[in-house]
């Protein structure tokens, strides 16, 4: 080996302001000031991991004391002061780590240096790195010097946890947030690694790295070292995948398409295959439900653009999203994170998450055509009155041939099959012949039996209130058996439901009830007729909570005034409360009469 190997995280470490890779507007305002000469003394750089904290405050550090700087706001590379920096021999630029410097010495020792003047160039810059680490002590002795230090001092701290950093240190910077770096710039900057260390890359391997990475570039150019290690210079897809532990997409588009088929067995067994494979479930679980995101993401052109991965893919995912409803993929990721949620506390993960598969599947399956098309079947009471009126003998059965001839031609002809009584037809409302004696106040009814001739019935008018209470109900009675300890749970629940009925509660908590003729029958006794009446107001709604709580509706109470006087909880006055304690406890009344308390 001819040259000493470098990795490329170090080797493409950006050198300047326009090789910075996704902080372009930052970058931008950092130049425009030391263009105009508006330095400010202290700045804070804060944010993620690998995005170019510390890259940008040493390109900083050496361009505001560059003797010969570009018109774009560049170091020139050539005077004394950039080659020294270059070289790492630049006595102008100090840089600490605050997790291994954090105690109050430490800053001590750098308040001293701070107080030398630079000998070449105009700024001694101190890079103080996850200046978050140091101690409360540290910040202290610090705020001083960072509030007025010399006119040649610029301090830069840096941290990936700002909320660490206390207020007063934060007021006296300027802080620059630093954002996480997208997938297609770290694509891009991948690809021009790979045109200069000569290796061949597939874009969607490439995309696979940056995704890995989560916004970090150092990240992703070490991932990217470790890849082309073990592919001799050639990364693919497939290598990318098998070197990185990612599991591939291609598992969700098709466990996807088994949701679309409602095919159960088919999910369960590719998610056989993606354990066999040594995946993690709960791993597994948020791929699935990033990639139903995506989908949802991909299934409109407004947010298409949050998609972070190639053109090709992005392709696939749009085919795909097209094919669902909207409503699917918000229950369909809500399932995903409940599983999350419960897969720690679960004891049997593996069932939890096919489980959650199961309902998946069950997502886009319509239900059966004979439940939802179908209305319900509504059955007609057979009215009382007719058994009745049927059996009289003296009605004849026959239709009269003179009087109820006439009206029967304007009548529409009767259907083949029974059908249900209808409302009467315009034409009845025709003058018609006298009805028979004893008729006032009936009605004509027609009945058609197969091919028989109709029959006239005089069936009488019944009104509302002679109407059974379930008449054109066809909802049958609740007779679900109960015991009496079930009784007074649905009785403690009517109490605990209905706090702001206070009166009534207080009678109910003391005037429990009683067994009475049969297993459905209950007596409440209670202490005085203005209490009887006081719970009868309230015994319709308390009978209908107490037979659907017992899902018996068969259940009847009845409310008498004992006729034994009944020791009713009596409520006491705080005056009367404070008497009884004094009666009980000689030494509260000492307590009350040291302290000079009393009541008002």
């Amino acid at each position: 080996m001819s040259d000493k190997y470098i990795v490329s995280a170090r080797k493409y470490r950006p050198s300047t302001f326009r090789s910075v890779v996704g902080q372009q507007s930052l970058t931008h305002t950092l130049k425009t000031a030391i263009a105009s000469g508006r330095l400010a003394h202290a700045y804070l750089f804060c944010g993620p991991r690998g995005v170019g904290k510390t890259t940008c405050a040493r390109i900083f550090a050496k361009t505001i004391n560059c003797e010969h700087p570009t018109p774009d706001g560049e170091a020139c590379n050539e005077c004394a002061s950039c080659k020294a920096f270059n070289e790492q021999r630049s006595y102008n630029i100090n840089e600490l780590d605050g997790a291994s410097n954090n105690s109050v010495d430490n800053i001590r020792d750098l308040t001293e240096q701070v107080r030398i003047p630079p000998q070449t160039g105009r700024y001694r810059v101190i890079i103080i790195d996850e200046v978050h680490m140091l101690s409360q002590a540290a910040f202290n002795a610090f705020l001083k010097t960072l509030e007025e230090p010399p006119e040649y001092a610029i301090f830069i701290l840096a941290t990936t946890e700002k909320q660490k950093v206390i207020p007063t240190i934060l007021s006296r910077c300027q802080i620059y947030d630093f954002a996480r770096i997208t997938v297609p710039d770290i694509v891009q900057q991948l690809q021009y690694v790979c045109e200069q260390e000569n290796i061949e890359a597939e874009p969607a391997a490439l995309n696979v790295i940056a995704q890995k990475a989560d916004g970090a570039m150092r990240d992703a150019l070490s991932i990217f070292d470790q890849v082309a290690a073990s592919t001799q210079g050639h990364i693919t897809y497939q290598s990318a995948l098998d070197n990185l532990n990612v599991l591939d997409y291609d598992y969700y588009f098709r466990l996807v398409d088994t949701f679309l088929a409602g095919d159960v067995m088919q999910a369960l067994l590719i998610y056989k295959e993606i354990r066999d494979k040594g995946f993690d479930s709960q791993f597994f679980i948020n791929g699935l439900a990033q990639h139903l995101r995506d989908l949802m993401v991909a299934s409109t052109p407004q947010t298409r653009k949050l998609l972070e991965m190639n053109d090709e893919v992005a392709q696939r995912y749009g085919v795909q999203s097209a094919k669902l409803a909207p409503a699917f993929y918000y229950r369909a990721l809500d399932l995903c994170n409940t599983c999350d949620l419960n897969y720690r506390n679960a004891s049997s993960k593996q069932l939890l998450v096919e489980l959650t598969l199961v309902k998946l599947c069950q997502l886009v399956v319509a239900p059966q055509p004979q439940q939802a098309a179908q209305p319900p079947i509504q059955k007609i009471a057979p009215k009382p009155a007719q058994p009745a009126q049927t059996a009289q003998p003296q009605r004849p059965v026959a239709p009269q041939p003179t009087q109820q001839a006439a009206p029967q031609p304007q009548r529409p002809a009767a259907p083949a099959a029974p059908q249900a009584p209808t409302a009467p037809h315009p034409a009845d409302s025709a003058p018609k012949a006298a009805p028979a004696p004893g008729a006032t106040g009936q009605r004509p009814m027609a009945y058609a039996l197969g091919n028989t001739p109709r029959i006239m019935v005089n069936v009488p008018n019944v009104t509302a209130s002679q109407q059974p209470a379930n008449a054109g109900n066809n909802v049958p009675q609740r007779t679900q058996p109960f015991t009496a300890e079930q009784m007074l749970a649905a009785w403690q629940n009517y109490i605990d439901q209905h706090p702001q009925e206070r009166a009534l509660c207080t009678t109910m908590s003391y005037a429990l009830p009683q067994p009475g003729d049969n297993e459905e029958h209950y007596v409440m006794v209670v202490g005085s007729p203005a209490e009887q009446k006081s719970v009868e107001e309230h015994k319709a709604s308390l009978v209908q909570f107490l037979c659907n709580d017992l899902k018996n509706d068969r259940l009847t109470l009845d409310i008498k005034v004992s006729e034994v006087p009944i020791d009713t909880p009596k409520i006491l006055s705080p005056r009367e409360v404070v008497e009884q304690i004094k009666q009980h406890n000689p030494e509260f009344t000492r307590f009350l009469k040291d302290f000079d308390l009393g009541l008002a």
